[in-house]
């Protein structure tokens, strides 16, 4: 019996390391063992192959078998660590395959009711036709100006939507519930030339060309029996709205598309004349019925039937149907939309050539002595060119990410960077991950800052900026030029943090967050004011803080600390601009903008401030309608923005040019 020990071993050690590598153990040991043993046990069964029995053989089969299936069980908790997951992309062959797939999760099994929408060929209602929603107000003569700003992005070329835009001679701007067009330049010129009533709530716009672009949320008050689950779902899963006008005419802008997307507005990005926009839709119930996602173009409906809807084998809670749509802008039309059956997602990133759509879920892991939940982002990839939507994979990394500067795309890799563990349990610890353009693990670093969390990131050609927290600000200068080998060349240890990191150059970054103070009687520090500040990284090993400029006492905030949109900055100019909501003492007592000067060599200097207030001897009151909440510049002019006007004032003084109520 000897002589078949050796073919027997060799089976299960293969079948052990294929196994592993089934359950998705990022190690090379496994792939090494499966090919070694593989052609030791062919080796042997041509030695000794006539001597072992059909019995024999079909015993050691069932033990493979067996080993396979307990070791692809429990490897996912041996190895957790980065999964790379290139699952099956599947469509449900019916509707009743859908349901079965949804019915089969606890989520939804119950009675209850539910919240949901109608497309517009079920529900109430008559679409009023464009015309009927623009006034005409002012003539448009203007000159053209080609130095102006532009929305605040992370990636060059991929424009994302805002609050407000500019040309260079008009300002495209949401206000009240409308959309308002202005003449902006020249300044002393400027004035009110139309405004639009939207059917919906305006969110977002873009312009391109004479074209305008906004985006509206639109719901429903209906409420619909369901018995298909067991908890209440409280929010209305709406209608995002998209309606494209036609502003060669400023003053009688013109729609021409009204395009209806089922599901929540979750996000959008411009790429060229392609604008990419995703909703998500809660998997919700009418009559015993899933609802399935629907699109409408100028009250053309389609639904979604199950056959076209994507789907994966993960098990998500709650799911959602997440619609990705391409619209030509100038054709006014869709181009292509795809829906897959997924959840809730958290961020997106996108490149000139790449979607790249984040999600975090959790996982409860129980042992003798506690219970933890066990977090990780799942990244889906879908490639975009042209209009074309292309489903690329799926990748995995343990923890949660801060936002869309977590991840970035540079030279075909895909870097992440995640907070593990639990800040307040003190085991939290901060990683990056890098993969290639198949979404498979190249490289990583781990464990880093443990004890404390994320506060920004900033990924920059072969670098990454992160910041993480506690009582002091580390900023890690971490070089990813060998995409194998991620490695930390350099850190710097400062009171305060950076919420947001902005490239000056390429050997300097600005910070903006907060100062902070050592608590006395506890081991973290209290915030204090909004803190700006600019590092030089030149020598990548010894970052340093060259200067800073702290605003206001504790309670200090800034619409730029959660929104990078409301950054504006000009290194041409040496200007940087940032809302601010001030506190000295024990209160909010002022609201504007602050004006600095920002160089290498005079630091951050306060150039002026910028209020919208009504002018008062009173005690100072803060309507939260002229909170100045964007700026820009056209020319030497600064625009600031909020609900009730737009100011101008002068760069070289900050002396007030002309203003507009809107």
């Amino acid at each position: 019996m000897n002589r078949f020990l050796t073919p027997a071993v060799i089976i299960l050690l293969s079948t052990l390391s294929f196994a592993v590598i089934l359950a998705g153990a990022d190690h090379l040991i496994p792939w090494i063992w499966t090919i070694t043993a593989t052609c030791l046990f062919i080796f042997e069964f041509r030695k000794q192959g006539k001597d072992l029995s059909k019995k024999y053989i079909s015993r050691i089969g069932v033990m493979a078998i067996a080993v396979t299936i307990i070791i692809s069980s429990i490897t996912p908790v041996l190895f957790h660590t980065t999964k790379n997951v290139n699952p099956k992309l599947r469509k449900f062959s019916s509707y009743q395959e859908l349901e079965n797939f949804v019915g089969s999760q606890d989520w939804y099994n119950g009675d209850v009711r539910i919240f949901t929408v109608l497309p517009p060929s079920l529900a109430p209602g008559k679409t009023a036709e464009g015309s009927d929603f623009t006034v005409n107000i002012g003539d448009s003569s203007t000159s053209i100006s080609d130095d102006y700003s532009t929305t605040n992005v992370q990636v060059k070329g991929v424009d994302e939507a805002d609050i407000v835009k500019t040309d260079g001679t008009y300002l495209y701007l949401l206000s009240k519930g409308r959309i308002v067009i202005l003449l902006a330049y020249p300044a002393e010129n400027a004035k009110l030339l139309s405004e639009i009533k939207t059917e919906g709530i305006p969110l977002e716009l873009f312009i391109n060309g004479n074209r305008l672009i906004v985006f509206e949320a639109v719901w429903s008050s209906q409420i619909l029996p369901s018995i298909k689950t067991s908890l209440m779902y409280l929010r209305n899963p709406g209608t995002t709205m998209v309606e494209i006008y036609d502003i060669e005419e400023k003053e009688n802008p013109k729609r021409v598309s009204k395009i209806e997307l089922s599901g929540d507005y979750f996000n959008s990005r411009m790429i060229g004349d392609y604008v990419y926009a995703i909703t998500n839709m809660p998997v919700c119930f009418e009559n015993e019925k899933i609802v399935l996602p629907w699109i409408s173009v100028n009250g053309q409906v389609k639904m979604i039937p199950a056959n076209e809807i994507y789907y994966f084998d993960n098990i998500y809670c709650p799911y959602v149907f997440a619609t990705i749509a391409a619209i030509d802008v100038q054709n006014a039309k869709i181009i292509e939309e795809k829906v897959f059956l997924t959840t809730q997602a958290n961020s997106m990133y996108v490149s000139l050539n790449n979607i790249y759509i984040a999600h975090t879920s959790g996982q409860l892991l129980k042992t003798e002595n506690k219970e933890e939940w066990l977090l990780s982002t799942t990244i889906h990839k879908i490639s975009v060119s042209d209009g074309m939507i292309d489903y690329r994979g799926e990748g995995e990394v343990p923890g949660q990410i801060l936002n869309q500067f977590s991840m970035d795309e540079y030279n075909g890799y895909f870097r992440i960077a995640t907070t593990t563990g639990d800040i307040w349990e003190g085991n939290s610890k901060n990683n990056i991950y890098v993969f290639n353009e198949d979404l498979r693990l190249v490289g990583k670093i781990e464990g880093l800052a443990p004890g404390e969390r994320i506060y920004s990131a900033r990924f920059m050609g072969n670098r990454v900026y992160l910041v993480t927290f506690v009582k002091v600000d580390p900023l890690f200068v971490i070089d990813l030029s060998d995409p194998a080998n991620p490695k930390v060349l350099g850190e710097l240890k400062i009171p305060g943090y950076s919420d947001y990191l902005h490239p000056y150059d390429e050997s300097h970054i600005i910070g903006l967050g907060k100062e902070t103070s050592d608590s006395p009687d506890a081991d973290f520090a209290l915030y204090q004011g909004v803190k700006l500040a600019i590092f030089d990284v030149s020598n990548p090993e010894n970052p340093k803080e060259i200067a800073k400029y702290i605003i206001g006492e504790r309670g200090t905030d800034s619409y730029a600390l959660s929104d990078h949109r409301a950054f504006l900055f000009s290194h041409s100019k040496n200007l940087l601009v940032i809302p601010i909501t001030l506190v000295e003492g024990e209160s909010w007592n002022w609201q504007g903008a602050y004006v600095f000067n920002v160089s290498l060599t005079d630091g951050i200097n306060l150039k002026g401030k910028i209020s919208h207030a009504e002018p008062t001897n009173s005690e100072p009151t803060l309507d939260p309608s002229r909170f100045v909440m964007r700026s820009l510049y056209i020319n030497e002019v600064l625009y600031t923005i909020s609900e009730e006007q737009v100011k101008m004032n002068n760069l070289s003084d900050i002396s007030e040019i002309n203003f507009i109520k809107i």
